[in-house]
């Protein structure tokens, strides 16, 4: 069973439309949504975390639509592009906030929290607050905080791009072995061509709120029919 499926889901929220979007995740796949600013993809991803119920079609987590399952049992991990760390606590208490909602004891969380610090690095920073921290450690926390809760499922909103080239070269090699490391999907957005097909397997290219086409990353530079895919792709004309 499919970790993520789309069946046929539209969504209007203000100006944006999303439109009949179909496709589905495969257990342990990292699958990259790509487009301009405008297109739909961080609503595609908020959609897929059950923050919107749907005005057509259907988002199935494990089978099950995700809006009907409780917030608690979805175990879906969320990174947002700006990080949203809780200024006001420590590395330590960020990445614990999750176990704190689901009532773990302090012994539990204080062992996963160390745990998962150390996988990703930032054991040394537990007692620091987001403030003191550089771009990069910002991001291992908010994936630490994510991770800790084992999700099936990790959404990523543009999560390399405020980073600088070599940190982005560091996490990116960490991020390629989440899917198998912690048994989970990887759902994430981007409009970085390179960083798409480094990491995904398979692509999705995504324009005014319509999925254009999905394709495997290899065969990402492939022309098609579609002038608009085309041109967004940077492929030009023969004529």
């Amino acid at each position: 069973m499919n970790p993520l499926a789309f069946e046929n889901f539209c969504l209007t929220t203000g100006s944006m439309r999303i439109r009949n979007i179909t496709f589905a995740l495969e257990e342990r796949e990292m699958f990259a949504i790509l487009g301009r600013t405008g297109a739909g993809k961080t609503l595609l991803l908020e959609s897929a975390a059950g923050f919107y119920s749907p005005e057509g079609g259907h988002i199935l987590l494990y089978g099950s639509p995700v809006e009907t399952i409780p917030l608690t049992e979805r175990r879906i991990g969320f990174v947002y592009q700006d990080h949203a760390l809780f200024p006001h606590m420590s590395v330590e208490e960020n990445i614990a906030y999750g176990l704190r909602v689901r009532h773990e004891s302090s012994a539990e969380r204080e062992k996963k929290v160390r745990h998962i610090a150390g996988l990703l690095g930032i054991d040394h920073l537990l007692k620091n607050h987001p403030q003191t921290l550089s771009g990069g450690e910002k991001q291992r926390v908010a994936l630490a905080r994510a991770l800790v809760l084992r999700p099936r499922l990790l959404l990523l909103d543009e999560p390399f791009s405020s980073l600088d080239p070599a940190t982005k070269k560091k996490l990116y090699e960490e991020v390629r072995s989440i899917p198998q490391q912690f048994d989970c999907a990887v759902l994430f957005v981007t409009h970085d061509f390179r960083e798409a097909q480094m990491l995904a397997s398979r692509i999705g290219i995504m324009a005014h709120g319509n999925m254009l086409c999905i394709r495997r990353s290899d065969e990402l530079f492939t022309r098609s029919d579609n002038a608009e895919l085309n041109a967004f792709l940077g492929l030009e004309d023969d004529a």
